[in-house]
């Protein structure tokens, strides 16, 4: 490996989480070896430390010293040879070479990883409800031809992707609630004439990103996934759908990191508008909702019937109510929104690239 490649691997221990999350977006291999200031490996951190970190206390602004491990396997120049069996052994996936000075020399990655049967089959039987009823105004002209789920992203329409990846997990049941234009959606799937089964939940009015979910006739013993049609999640579906069962929430949002640089130089001031600092473009991070949800079952009897009601309206009454609500968070890079053209664009740089 070059050492351009090498340095996408690699991160100083005072970096923060933020940092962090955005070297492993650029690598997607989703580990960091950390160092210290003579370059020496001193720890390791995974996309699972830190999503295990922010579920447990919501704390953006640690450095990663504080959570990775500071035990990380190697292995030194001499012993190379070895590292298939080592990872094997070792049930790792990624594994530093080290010079006689403990510096990172190359990494190995076990390409030849096998596939996990229980993975593909976690989101067996679990119903996937796909919200396909709206217009799409921010894609205009585009969804007064077509509706937003069969506008392709590449030469595949977004709702094909979206399933392919639940597929991927073993769920074959899916619910898409339409309105506009749905005799074409309709029309395409009974063309398509898919292996899996999906059902139509039709709409008379408009009802929100949750109202149409009260015309869904069948009960649900499981809790389900919602998901919006124009986004695409790369995540480890099994682990979020397992989260949200061993959690004990009522309601999960699976949310994305955001980060919005302020343009300007910021000015902080105390009293009588005297200046006390000033930062140039400084960067705020945040978690937005990225439209996929896990909800029980019971949950659907709150949506009121033939009413606009929106998943945020669920949200709001659980958090007043004091029942619990789960985040499941997941990078910047992991969240792809084809709600506006320019976020379109970057799905589709995202998929050829082979990103998402």
């Amino acid at each position: 490996m070059s050492r351009k490649n090498l340095s996408a691997f690699i991160g100083e221990s005072s970096l923060s989480i933020v940092e962090a999350m955005e070297k492993i977006d650029v690598n997607v291999r989703g580990i960091l070896f950390v160092v210290n200031e003579e370059k020496k490996l001193v720890g390791s951190i995974t996309d699972g430390d830190i999503r295990r970190w922010l579920i447990s206390t919501g704390d953006l602004s640690v450095q990663i010293s504080k959570i990775m491990n500071h035990s990380p396997k190697y292995l030194c120049q001499a012993d190379r040879t070895r590292a298939m069996d080592f990872m094997r052994k070792e049930s790792i996936t990624a594994l530093p070479i080290l010079d006689v000075k403990q510096r990172i020399q190359d990494i190995i990655f076990l390409s030849d990883k096998p596939v996990d049967e229980e993975q593909e089959n976690a989101l067996e039987g679990v119903p996937i409800v796909i919200m396909a009823g709206g217009k799409g105004t921010r894609l205009y002209p585009f969804t007064k031809i077509f509706p937003k789920p069969l506008i392709p992203v590449g030469d595949i329409p977004i709702i094909e992707r979206i399933i392919e990846r639940f597929r991927n997990y073993g769920a074959s049941e899916y619910y898409m609630t339409v309105n506009y234009k749905k005799n074409m959606i309709k029309s395409y799937f009974s063309d398509l004439a898919p292996e899996y089964s999906v059902k139509y939940v039709e709409e008379d009015k408009p009802l929100g990103t949750a109202g149409s979910l009260r015309l869904i006739r069948r009960k649900f013993d499981v809790p389900v996934i919602v998901t919006n049609c124009d986004i695409l999640i790369n995540a480890d579906y099994s682990n979020i759908y397992r989260y949200h069962v061993e959690s004990g929430n009522a309601l999960t949002i699976v949310s994305a990191l955001k980060n919005t640089v302020i343009p300007y130089g910021v000015l902080y001031s105390g009293e009588h508008g005297i200046v006390t600092s000033m930062e140039e473009k400084p960067k705020m991070s945040y978690f937005v909702n990225t439209g996929m949800y896990i909800l029980n079952p019971e949950l659907l009897n709150r949506i009121p019937e033939g009413e606009v009601y929106h998943m945020t309206d669920l949200a709001n009454e659980l958090i007043t109510e004091g029942i619990n609500i789960g985040m499941y968070p997941i990078s910047e890079d992991s969240f792809l929104d084809m709600g506006e053209f320019e976020e379109m664009r970057r799905m589709e740089e995202k998929l050829k690239a082979g990103g998402v």
